[in-house]
């Protein structure tokens, strides 16, 4: 099984240019894209959580919908957006 890295999540990583670790740790990734009926779930999640970080929202909403599990620096926001949508998934602190 291999982790799932939504593209918002990649651009964040890929600030200031390339970055090889990046690269190699998504070697044995699946980056995912946002089609429009993600990008209108993230949106009705931003409304429901009053937080607009989009990437924080389409993480949560990835993990829901594939029922997967979060790995995150930043477990105030995810855990804000998951209550706001009635979500529980498991959070693991980088």
């Amino acid at each position: 099984m291999a982790p799932t890295v939504p593209v918002g999540v990649l651009a964040e990583a890929w600030r200031g240019g390339p970055q090889h670790q990046v690269s190699r740790l998504l070697k044995g990734c699946r980056v995912e894209s946002m089609n429009e009926l993600q990008a209108r779930a993230v949106g009705t999640l931003i409304g429901q959580s009053g937080l607009v970080d989009i990437v924080d929202v389409a993480v949560v909403e990835g993990a829901a919908r594939r029922e997967d599990a979060v790995v995150t620096s930043n477990r105030g926001h995810i855990e804000q957006v998951a209550d706001a949508a009635g979500e529980s998934f498991p959070i693991y602190d980088v």
